[in-house]
């Protein structure tokens, strides 16, 4: 564990990772959150050394400005974590911990719930892209299995081709944040994915370990790069401006997966609190608490919901009447 870290405190960053990971945790971002702190204390060697380390990690969660408060505080709440337990190891007792600052827990971003006609002038505009020609329907495909599916944007960019299962109507999802997991999907969708399968071996080989979804090198789509193109499709769609952080995100189209979902089911009278469940299963999520992030009141959601209430408050009402009389 020790050979993820190289600064000072490489010792130190791996035994603690390794106990949180005893207990349990997973710590996957934690441990990115670790290793670039090292990384500072490397680069900073000379100037936050043992004695100055509390100086050194406000340095740190102070060095990128432009990130947003609720991601400082993030990454502040594996540093105290750290520190409380580099405090209980021998010797380190007199460890000062920094003057902790106060930050928000929670973050204040509201997402942008896509409506069906976003979606369908998105899948338009995909099929207008060229340069190379593979772009149209790469784009359209990589658009319908995120919304269709509610994958994540990363889980979808790591995608081997031996993962989709158009017969079986399957994909398989790797461990990435959640659980390893199969993911169901409609007949409607499997034609849609043949149809890029086919092009993809016009423009390259398709062997089973390869990425499902490749760029113009033919190799694994850049994250980067695949953000930047839905990017500009929300803008050409007149979602989002052309500056700025407002506006729908590649992410968003996993909160319309979800709305979407829970809208359909309401109109067919299914028991929401029985469902969910079920949803949080599908996308990957350890527990219900985490599906919560993507249940957004809409107002057809809300108006659906008013009107169920409606019904069974007159049925009540009706039966309490009877029963008097």
């Amino acid at each position: 564990m020790t050979a993820l870290f190289k600064s000072h405190l490489a010792a130190d960053l791996g035994a603690f990772l390794q106990f949180k990971r005893s207990l349990g945790y997973r710590y996957a971002r934690a441990e990115y959150t670790l290793r670039e702190f090292d990384r500072f204390l490397r680069r900073n060697a000379g100037r936050y050394g043992t004695g100055a380390l509390d100086q050194g990690i406000l340095a740190w969660l102070a060095s990128k400005p432009q990130r947003k408060a609720v991601s400082v505080s993030m990454d502040a709440a594996v540093l105290r974590q750290f520190c409380l337990y580099l405090r209980r190891r021998p010797g380190k007792s007199l460890f000062r911990e920094p003057l902790w600052p106060t930050l928000p827990t929670e973050s204040s971003f509201v997402p942008h719930i896509l409506s069906t006609q976003d979606i369908g002038r998105l899948l338009k505009l995909a099929g207008q892209l060229d340069r190379p020609p593979f772009r149209a329907v790469l784009y359209r495909t990589l658009l319908l299995l995120l919304y269709c599916t509610g994958l994540r944007f990363g889980e979808a960019l790591r995608l081997r081709i031996r993962d989709v299962d158009t017969h079986q109507e399957t994909l398989f999802v790797e461990t990435f944040k959640g659980r390893a997991r199969w993911v169901p999907f409609d007949r409607s969708l499997a034609r849609e994915l043949d149809k890029y399968v086919a092009a993809r071996r016009t423009f390259t080989s398709a062997q089973p370990d390869e990425h499902f979804f490749v760029g113009v090198h033919k190799t694994r789509l850049p994250v980067k790069t695949a953000w930047g193109t839905l990017r500009g499709l929300f803008q050409k769609a007149g979602l989002k401006p052309d500056q700025g952080r407002v506006g729908p995100r590649p992410y968003d189209l996993r909160h319309a997966f979800a709305i979407h979902r829970l809208t359909r089911w309401s109109r067919q009278g299914v028991d929401l609190q029985a469902r969910l469940p079920w949803l949080s299963a599908y996308m990957g999520h350890d527990d219900i608490l985490g599906t919560e992030t993507y249940l957004t009141a809409t107002p057809e959601l809300l108006g659906l919901a008013a009107h169920r209430f409606r019904r069974r408050y007159l049925i009540t009402r009706n039966d309490s009447t009877v029963e008097e009389k």
